[in-house]
């Protein structure tokens, strides 16, 4: 128990070292990354921004062909159900 009890004060010594060398170098780093941080984050919108305006065009595509799509398919549907109409009754027009 003694090597604990002794390690337990040198961690504590350790974390007000670090967090004292926190304090006084934190003025100095946090400039520098936030540099460096502007520009990466200013990439990932536009990134973003492209992505979603492509997505966008993507979209309207896929939605003119599923349009086009369910147009030719409600022709075709009528024009069968028009073809069946005059099978299926002939000779009443002579009435």
């Amino acid at each position: 128990m003694a090597l604990l009890d002794s390690l337990k004060g040198k961690n504590v010594l350790m974390g007000l070292a670090i967090g004292i060398g926190a304090a006084v170098l934190a003025p100095v780093v946090v400039p520098i990354i936030a540099s460096a941080a502007k520009p990466l984050a200013k990439a990932a919108i536009k990134g973003g921004i492209t992505a979603y305006r492509k997505g966008r065009e993507v979209i309207a595509e896929v939605k003119e062909v599923a349009e086009d799509v369910v147009a030719e398919a409600k022709a075709e549907a009528a024009e069968t159900q028009q073809e069946q109409e005059i099978i299926t009754t002939p000779g009443e027009g002579g009435k």
